[in-house]
């Protein structure tokens, strides 16, 4: 009689990921392809103990409802964690759920300050936190000589806090904070209100492709604002997509983004693979998803799969990622373990090149 040995069970990882509308689909595509290149590569080198690494995928949509029921569904098969999200509300609903659940969550790439209501053992990020971000991006404006800067916005947590942060930061160093209701103006009656509040910089706070892409071309086609810069901190033009949308007035329009000037031989190789992956070049939303599945893996494979004790373990964390060497600490003013080590940078579409990025400044 012949004894089949039983492959061994794989070891689960839950990823929430935006896929489908109105989430923003091409950052998904970007996160999920890091998250499952480098779960392909710890496979290749053996997975964990033995046992292989298996990513269960859940499509959040930009809905803090749907990742909720995500976590809730993840935690009931058994996984050892849960990574992922690039919305941040929908990031924050989720780190709630998993710290209820007592649920390992790593999150890769939202960067909403008040991740958790409450300080947590559960939860560590890798992006940096907005106020940090944010404040580069300020100090950028203020470094080109925008002192006016007219933001106009939706409702939303994410897109007040970044209003609160520019506003906090710009204040004290002589600048003002013009807050703009996107829902109150057409993209003519804003290039009017710009005109006629003398702005020399106005950000988008909005959605991509409704309502940016309408604004930037109302602003790029009203000879009275040639003078005005347009920027994204979100990070909108990065994407393909941007480009696509809005061809030459989509360049020279800075964003932030989280990469260092130079890659070093681990990211110039996984930017080649998910180059590859993607047919497109990678953005730093790929290079989030990659480390992420880098850092659990190592977790998982130092201190095992149990949920505790992977919790425990983020202060212990020492991984070499695609962007730096990664370490949690409790950074100030936030709620949840955070690698103080992320470069920021901000960067636009080079107007005589726009499939170029340019380095603005860097933080």
């Amino acid at each position: 009689m012949i004894t089949r040995m039983r492959p061994p069970q794989p070891v689960r990882i839950g990823a929430l990921v935006p896929l489908t509308r109105p989430g923003w689909v091409e950052a998904g595509r970007h996160l999920l392809a890091g998250l499952e290149l480098a779960v392909g590569e710890v496979n290749d080198a053996g997975g964990i103990g033995g046992r292989p690494l298996e990513l269960v995928v859940r499509d959040t949509a930009a809905d803090p409802r749907r990742a909720v029921a995500a976590v809730a569904e993840l935690a009931q098969l058994g996984v050892a964690a849960v990574a992922g999200e690039y919305h941040s509300v929908v990031a924050r609903a989720a780190a709630a759920r998993a710290d209820a659940l007592g649920l390992p969550f790593l999150c890769s790439s939202a960067v909403l300050d008040a991740l958790t209501e409450q300080p947590t053992e559960w939860v560590a990020r890798l992006p940096p936190p907005q106020s940090h971000g944010w404040r580069v991006y300020a100090d950028f404006l203020l470094g080109a000589g925008h002192s006016r800067v007219a933001v106009v916005a939706e409702p939303s947590v994410y897109w007040a806090s970044g209003v609160g942060i520019l506003r906090d930061h710009l204040a004290p160093r002589g600048g003002t904070v013009i807050e703009l209701d996107a829902r109150a103006f057409s993209p003519t009656a804003l290039c009017e209100e710009l005109v006629e509040c003398r702005a020399t910089a106005l950000l988008l706070l909005v959605g991509f492709p409704e309502p940016a892409v309408s604004i930037v071309r109302a602003v790029r086609r009203d000879h009275r604002l040639a003078e005005i810069m347009i920027g994204a901190p979100a990070g909108q033009p990065e994407f393909a997509a941007w480009a696509t949308s809005l061809g030459d007035d989509g360049a020279g329009i800075p964003f932030l983004r989280y990469l260092p000037e130079r890659l070093g031989p681990l990211g110039a190789r996984v930017e080649a693979a998910l180059g590859e992956r993607l047919a497109a070049a990678p953005s730093f939303v790929a290079f989030e998803g990659y480390d992420t599945i880098a850092v659990l893996a190592e977790v998982l494979r130092s201190h095992g799969t149990d949920r505790a004790r992977v919790a425990a373990a983020w202060p212990r964390v020492a991984v070499d990622g695609t962007r730096g060497r990664i370490r949690f600490s409790r950074a100030h003013g936030t709620s949840v373990w955070q690698w103080a080590g992320t470069p920021v940078q901000v960067v636009d579409r080079d107007p005589a090149e726009p499939g170029r990025f340019r380095i603005r400044h860097t933080g």
